[in-house]
């Protein structure tokens, strides 16, 4: 079984340096042309199936993919970006004055620490993990699923094991990452972060959430 896990198109939020977490910012002119770029990146493949957290920037994301592909999107909310609290919304250049002490918290890649009014990165793994296990569990060859980038990272570390060291790591908007599973639940990254198909586009400003 193998998984194409695309992340979405920049949005407004992305270009603007702010936080959105679980915010519903929709795509930039940008994010929407990568979107379009993945879709046709997508075009030939032997795809059963798309899922999709149900944030809009994921929606935009997956729309030009079913329709390239004539799938329906399947929504799953345990898809969705981390709750991130009190940081959402935020400038990522105002954290460290507003929030000192729980930004350097974040960033030293503490699993159990919750932004305040939102959710860890253990917590977010958990539930990304029991999608793409799901997913993989459910008879496809090959699925898409649009995603967001720090749920992409703590549940490809958590899936593959990878060591504390390489993470917190950063995926580009519109990138395609390839994960294989095997008939024991077993995962193998195939290809990592592939953004060939945007090189014509520009790179996203934005960060992992």
């Amino acid at each position: 079984m193998l998984l194409y896990l695309v992340r979405h198109g920049e949005t407004t939020y992305n270009a603007e340096g702010r936080i959105q977490g679980q915010s519903d910012a929709p795509l930039s002119e940008l994010g929407r042309r990568q979107s379009e770029a993945v879709a046709e990146a997508l075009a030939a493949m032997p795809i059963e199936a798309i899922y999709s957290s149900p944030l809009r920037r994921a929606q935009e994301t997956a729309k030009p993919i079913s329709a390239r592909l004539k799938l329906p999107v399947v929504d799953d909310r345990r898809l969705m970006e981390l709750d991130a609290g009190q940081f959402e919304g935020r400038l990522r250049s105002e954290l460290a004055d507003v929030y000192p002490v729980e930004l350097a918290c974040w960033l030293s890649g503490d699993d159990d620490f919750a932004i305040p009014g939102g959710e860890s990165r253990r917590q977010l793994a958990e539930r990304g993990c029991a999608a793409l296990r799901d997913i993989a569990a459910a008879g496809h060859r090959q699925a898409v699923v649009v995603t967001h980038g720090g749920l992409l990272s703590a549940t490809l570390r958590s899936l593959l094991n990878m060591p504390q060291a390489v993470s917190p790591f950063a995926l580009q908007n519109g990138s395609i990452t390839r994960v294989a599973a095997d008939d024991h639940g077993q995962f193998s990254l195939v290809a990592f972060n592939e953004i060939e198909h945007l090189q014509d586009l520009g790179v996203a400003r934005g960060g992992d959430l």
